[in-house]
């Protein structure tokens, strides 16, 4: 399973049993696209080589199935049809370029079989596109993300005075309406989530499960984003647990993570490597 997102292209290998295999490839796709309505030939042209070396790991693993998804860049971008019409080649299989909707279900699907929660729960995918709130019965998708937002508002790093009110004042906007209902535990997948929980704790290794399944405080949180708030993209790319390639998007992440947290009035979020792909991997796997 490959989801070919905004900011990163992902990997998944499994045969249902245990998390599988993953692999993590940051190539920017989408960077851009808010400005100029296409995804630029370079950022293509890597892509599509960290998608044919996807295509290799899945022959080597002699995979049965394969399946491909797209998403926000790929979904707006003028020319999104002629790189699927590249990715497709690359993979093997032609991607479905999803809704933020759809992807907000798969999440869920994912997330849901991956943490053990209390009570009513909410899954928080924070994509480099768009934002997706899940729970059991509905999906909202909101259009922000990591890089749309450092696109928007925050292009200077640290960011130049009232940079951080207007990203503040715009997530919020954005989020106008979002209701918690009655949500017990908010649980956060994908990239801007887990670098933030790695940094929290300074890891150096890339395994998953180093982080899967950890209560990330709202007031770690907090303080993460203060700590982000005054570096360059070349020093936020020293920091431990931070993938160097997440440096120019982690501060709009972390951003749009702490409007989240506290719009649901909680005191943790449950960290989970389980998502979107996770829940493609469910669909396949139940295929007869």
């Amino acid at each position: 399973m490959v989801d070919i997102g905004t900011n990163s292209m992902r990997l998944l290998i499994t045969d249902g049993v245990g998390p599988g295999r993953r692999w993590v490839e940051v190539t920017g796709l989408g960077h851009g696209v808010e400005t100029t309505g296409q995804l630029s030939e370079d950022a293509m042209e890597h892509t599509i080589q960290v998608l044919e070396g996807f295509s290799r790991l899945m022959s080597e693993a002699e995979v049965e199935r394969r399946a491909a998804v797209a998403t926000w860049a790929t979904r707006d971008a003028a020319n999104g049809e002629s790189f699927i019409d590249w990715a497709e080649i690359a993979l093997g299989v032609r991607p479905e370029v999803i809704s933020g909707r759809r992807e907000g279900s798969l999440a869920f699907t994912g997330a849901s079989a991956g943490v053990d929660v209390e009570g009513r729960m909410a899954v928080c995918d924070i994509g480099g596109g768009s934002t997706e709130i899940v729970t059991e019965d509905h999906v909202i998708s909101v259009d922000i993300g990591s890089v749309r937002l450092t696109d928007r508002v925050l292009t200077d790093r640290p960011p130049a005075p009232g940079q951080v009110d207007e990203a503040f004042d715009h997530v919020g906007a954005v989020f106008t309406g979002v209701d918690p209902g009655g949500t017990d535990s908010l649980v956060g997948v994908a990239g801007t989530w887990t670098s933030l929980a790695a940094i929290s704790r300074g890891l150096t290794g890339d395994d998953p499960a180093d982080v899967h399944g950890m209560h990330l405080e709202v007031e770690t949180l907090e303080s993460l984003f203060d700590q982000l708030l005054p570096l360059t993209v070349e020093e936020t790319a020293t920091l431990p647990g931070l993938d160097p390639r997440r440096a120019p998007v982690i501060l709009s992440g972390a951003l749009i993570a702490v409007v989240v947290s506290r719009r649901f009035e909680i005191d943790a979020v449950v960290i989970s490597e389980r998502d979107s792909l996770d829940g493609l991997a469910a669909e396949l796997l139940a295929l007869p």
